[in-house]
């Protein structure tokens, strides 16, 4: 992975002369306190395997109703992950080489989500907010929302983190800009599940470390004059991190445990490396931290004592405040099983679940599979308590299940008389800003299906989806279908992808895109809204459906990414087998 910390401090510090000497002045005192502190700590041999530290956190979530949009499950797992790397809990510390595990350290630090905000209101330490800031990823994404940073370590989920897979302000900047203070992670390095993965998901117990003033194992920002260090630059060995027990290195990305690089072994296996074998902090980094946590620099000082964990909820808050859950999916076929997770807070003791047209129909657990085998829509309610308060919620027609097709090429269905996609053979998983019938036009018709793209739409993925097809005794299958859309000017980004799935949307296969030089029907740009004329049609024909494919559950999705373009119509989509009555969909 590669953080942008350094690069991040190294532009703020060029662009902003006016607060040079400020970060100077506050890492200067903060080294001298951690000096001090150091001498201290070690003297006191302070105490060992006990939560010394606890750091109340806010995740914000800032999208575009794209896949960083990420799920709450896969932000407690970021969260698991922090703090099993924070209290040497991780199971992979067993593979720590001999020079180096006898310092790896317990840092007695733990996370927990914040329960009230701001004001004082229940919450479970998550936000969401809609932004297209969220492709950038810069600091200005705080300008979004932030909280109070004397009291919340503030995490921000983006789509991009400046291109990077994470950043974070160091205490002495965070000082002189506290409206930056925080740490902005791109979504695909949040947990292990989701979007995230295995590989990068302790990208955050890196930026963490930024966060309470470690720098990378070879060193280069403890200022003054704010130097920024490349990683694996030779001259690195003239640098140092601040901390005794780290080895000089030049910065290793490699995955050789064996590597020397300025004289001495170095430890590859570091949190602060860039290696994806980080699995430990030292001694010596552990109080490092455990200094910038007790210093007044950027307020780390005041986030763990006991006044702010009862203002922020993590102590003495046994109010219910949010009851709520998530399910891997809500559109899917008879007989399939389907995932709910209890994702309410506060400190949920008990709770009930009850499953309209489900086995089983009732559980108790905070995580549930649970099977659905008859065709229908259906309700989930959930009561949960946590021995004082209790509250519940009901989401109906929040679960579709959709019959096993009976008969082949079951899309049949006509628009004309429609005003909605209700009751037809298509759905979305969108709520709003989605696809929709129109009357404006149609190909060789009075309507069509249109997706609003006109009003900033940049990043933002629409899924249009058909309910399962029996194609299984197909020879051959042909998808096709009339489309129209127009540039709002150039270049525009917005694409258009195709996919079938076999499987009732378990999996899905990509078969066409239409992107930046072939998505465009007419041919100059188009400020004002696209409203397409007979001769502005395109027609799209796709034959590369492979016969492992042609099954029971067949599905067909239509995925749109905005760009900057104009609005984007569907009509008359055709599946059929050449050899065969073709069934045909004219909206």
């Amino acid at each position: 992975h590669h953080c942008g910390t350094d690069e991040m401090h190294q532009e703020l510090f060029l662009n902003n002369v006016g607060l040079h000497q400020k970060i100077i002045e506050n890492n200067v005192e903060l080294e001298a306190f951690t000096q001090q502190f150091t001498q201290t700590y070690s003297a006191n041999n302070l105490n060992k395997g006990v939560i010394s530290y606890t750091i109340p956190v806010v995740f914000h979530v800032i999208h575009n109703h794209g896949e960083e949009n990420v799920s709450t499950a896969q932000i407690l797992d970021g969260l698991k992950i922090l703090y099993e790397g924070y209290q040497k809990s991780n199971p992979d510390t067993a593979n720590l080489i001999s020079p180096f595990k006898e310092i790896a350290a317990d840092c007695e630090i733990a996370f927990k989500l914040a329960q009230l905000d701001p004001s004082g209101n229940c919450t479970n330490g998550i936000t969401r907010h809609v932004d297209s800031s969220t492709y950038t990823g810069l600091h200005h994404v705080k300008d979004i929302v932030h909280w109070d940073p004397s009291k919340y370590l503030n995490i921000y989920v983006c789509s991009q983190a400046g291109g990077l897979a994470g950043h974070a302000l160091v205490p002495s900047a965070a000082d002189t800009i506290p409206e930056w203070d925080g740490i902005v992670m791109q979504h695909s390095y949040m947990g292990s599940i989701g979007t995230g993965s295995i590989v990068g998901a302790r990208v955050i117990v890196h930026e963490v470390g930024h966060y309470l003033n470690l720098q990378h194992v070879w060193g280069g920002n403890n200022v003054p004059n704010y130097p920024y260090l490349p990683v694996g630059d030779a001259g690195n060995c003239a640098f140092d991190d601040g901390v005794t027990d780290t080895p000089n290195t030049i910065g290793n990305s490699g995955q050789n445990l064996a590597t020397s690089t300025c004289g001495s072994l170095d430890n590859m296996q570091n949190f602060m490396e860039y290696t994806y074998l980080n699995s430990m902090f030292t001694e010596g980094q552990k109080v490092r931290m455990h200094a910038a946590l007790n210093s007044s620099i950027a307020n780390r000082n005041n986030l763990w004592t006991n006044a702010n964990l009862i203002a922020t909820g993590i102590i003495n808050n046994p109010t219910i405040c949010a009851v709520n859950f998530e399910t891997d999916k809500r559109y899917f076929c008879e007989g399939e099983t389907v995932k709910f997770t209890d994702i309410s807070s506060q400190d949920v003791m008990n709770r009930t679940w009850f499953f309209e047209g489900a086995t089983p129909t009732a559980s108790s657990d905070s995580v549930v599979d649970i099977i659905y085998n008859t065709p229908g829509i259906y309700e989930v309610k959930l009561v949960v308590s946590n021995g004082v308060n209790t509250d519940s919620v009901i989401k109906t027609n929040y679960i579709e299940v959709f019959a096993s097709p009976s008969t082949r090429n079951s899309l049949i269905e006509g628009f004309e008389s429609n005003n909605s996609l209700d009751g037809s053979h298509w759905f979305t998983d969108e709520v709003t800003d989605t696809w929709e019938v129109t009357n404006l036009v149609g190909e060789n018709s009075n309507k069509s299906l249109l997706l609003t793209n006109h009003d900033d739409f940049s990043g933002r993925k629409t899924n249009l989806y058909s309910k399962p097809i029996d194609v299984s005794n197909a020879n051959n299958l042909v998808l096709s279908f009339d489309y129209a859309f127009a540039k709002k000017m150039n270049p525009n980004t917005d694409r258009l992808r195709i996919y079938v799935s076999k499987n009732c949307g378990g999996s899905w296969l990509i078969r066409k895109t239409l992107s930046q030089t072939n998505i465009a029907t007419v041919t100059d740009p188009l400020v004002s809204e696209f409203i397409p004329t007979n001769s502005e049609w395109d027609n799209v024909m796709i034959t590369n459906i492979n016969a492992s494919y042609y099954t029971s559950d067949f599905m067909v999705k239509f995925e749109f990414t905005g760009g900057g373009g104009n609005n984007i119509y569907l009509d008359n989509i055709n599946l059929y087998d050449p050899a065969q009555v073709g069934v045909e969909e004219e909206f």
